[in-house]
């Protein structure tokens, strides 16, 4: 039994003291360490002294009769600090046994100040739950390996591989055309700049040429999914990659116009006083720009925080972990996801106890896998290729899993979206004078409108749930909020964010697209 608490050793002292006074037969002798201490080096220091003046003094034989003198002399005191060291041990050891037997007494206080539960309110938040973390995992675990071989038992292995890669495949060339030529849009928008900074063109007509050249970026992956039959995984992919040109040739075009435009005040000496570690040099660089559109961020700026050097053998870790939690998203996909969806009922058509059985039983593998996803993309691979091009800034999100609000899972979750979304519409919405209200409307409205293209295209179905999810997430941000302004330190709004976020919120928009899509087919 160990007794770290201040107050019970200073109690556990003054008990040693009072059984001391009151028997007067148990006298201690401590010898002050320090005043040892002290005594040992003068007495080195002068045996030291002693022998060098006799080796000066004395012949070559006078000096071996000294160093045998010495020896001898020398014996004789390490036995006699040898008997002193045992002296001293007893005596430490004689401190240790009384030392225990008034500490260990049935009579020392035990209950010294007062203490709460770990699992009590006020101290659950205060220390560490690492250990229930591991318990969790290893339930987790546990749980999900009889659920697989129970699966596998009752249903049989049912991922085909005609899922992924198929004869139907090799139609869809033209998204792989359309693919390929998407860098033609960037090209054009650094022809602009370049004649904008050579001075051939006016700011109107630069606009409207940034305007039309990401439109177009946009929309012509649209026109060719539209035209084209194919399959819905290759749909998706290339309807983020045109959006995500998208988001990267406006920050291009706001960015060097604001470039331009502080340039110019700095040639007439309106402008207010600028930061010194920013560089506000207005040029036009293809080699920036390339770097950009590769790099992992939607915020284009000249130059970016870089790294020393490449690590290989943490690249090859992480694509390890990038095939492998690939793999077990197609897994969940195919072997529990695809035969819920298929054998159930339009959510809003059918009856309504089924559907939130549905619902309830589909939330549970759709949550595993949008994780995997956020995993896969969000820390492997976009730190993949920040590792690739030696890009520093690495935070590609936060602790959103903690959100209090709905607010907060939106600023943590996606920060490369956050960054642009904050830079290029809420910060000069605000600055035109437009309301934070409404600021942060039309933020949810661009979000909304690009989650609706980046399903809706693909499944070649318009029916705005997408859009209307996401615009759903305004009156959420307004409820968690006054419940966190209400229950202060509470996790109420985190319960509310993974109650709409995990049960109700994707696995209903999986049910309706997926049999709205069956409905076209069928139809056709």
């Amino acid at each position: 039994m160990a007794i770290s608490d201040s107050a019970e050793s200073a109690g556990t002292t003054t008990t040693i003291a009072e059984h001391l006074d009151s028997d007067p037969n148990i006298s201690i002798r401590r010898r002050p360490r320090a005043i040892i201490d002290k005594a040992e080096v003068v007495s080195d220091s002068s045996s030291d002294k002693s022998s060098l003046e006799a080796e000066s003094s004395g012949s070559e034989n006078d000096r071996n009769q000294i160093g045998a003198d010495g020896g001898g002399r020398a014996e004789n005191e390490l036995r006699s600090g040898e008997n002193g060291s045992e002296k001293v041990g007893n005596g430490e050891h004689r401190e240790k046994d009384i030392f225990a037997k008034f500490t260990y007494r049935p009579s020392a206080p035990t209950h010294r100040r007062i203490k709460e539960s770990p699992l009590s309110s006020d101290a659950i938040f205060k220390q560490s739950h690492a250990g229930l973390f591991n318990l969790c995992i290893v339930v987790l675990v546990a749980i999900n390996s009889r659920l697989i071989i129970e699966n596998l038992i009752k249903y049989g292995w049912l991922i085909r591989s005609d899922f992924w890669f198929s004869s139907r495949s090799l139609r869809d060339w033209p998204l792989l055309m359309c693919c390929l030529t998407l860098p033609i849009f960037p090209f054009a928008a650094f022809v602009v700049e370049k004649l904008v900074q050579q001075k051939h063109i006016s700011e109107p007509v630069v606009v409207t040429l940034h305007v039309l050249i990401s439109s177009a970026a946009v929309l012509y992956p649209v026109l060719v999914i539209l035209r084209c039959d194919s399959a819905v995984l290759y749909g998706v992919t290339l309807m983020l990659l045109a959006c995500i040109v998208w988001l990267k040739l406006v920050s291009y075009a706001h960015t060097n116009f604001d470039m331009r435009a502080l340039s110019k005040s700095l040639d007439k000496g309106d402008a207010l006083a600028i930061s010194s570690t920013t560089n506000y040099s207005f040029d036009v660089n293809f080699k920036s720009l390339l770097y950009f559109m590769v790099a992992p961020t939607l915020c284009y700026q000249t130059s970016y925080p870089r790294t020393a050097c490449i690590r290989k053998g943490w690249v090859v870790r992480q694509l390890i972990k990038l095939v492998i939690f690939t793999g077990l998203m197609g897994f969940i996909i195919e072997q529990y996801i695809n035969p819920i969806v298929k054998n159930s009922q339009h959510p809003l058509k059918g009856n309504l106890l089924y559907a939130i059985e549905r619902v309830l039983k589909l939330s549970v593998p759709n949550l595993y896998v949008w994780l995997c996803m956020f995993y896969c993309f969000f820390h492997v691979w976009l730190n993949i290729l920040a590792e690739l091009l030696r890009f520093g800034d690495r935070e590609f999100y936060k602790d959103w899993w903690n959100a209090k609000t709905v607010d907060e899972y939106w600023r943590m979750w996606n920060m490369p979206v956050h960054k642009w979304m904050i830079r290029h519409v809420y910060f000069p919405c605000l600055r035109n004078g437009i309301p934070k209200g409404v600021a942060l409307l039309i933020a949810f409205i661009v979000s909304a409108i690009f989650h609706e293209l980046c399903i809706a295209v693909p499944c070649h179905i318009f029916k705005f749930w997408a859009f209307f999810g996401i615009m759903f997430q305004v009156p959420l941000v307004l409820i968690t909020n006054f419940l966190q302004n209400k229950f202060r330190h509470s996790m109420v709004g985190n319960m509310i964010f993974w109650c709409v976020f995990s049960i109700l919120g994707q696995p209903m928009c999986v049910l309706l697209y997926y049999h709205d899509l069956m409905n076209r087919k069928v139809t056709q």
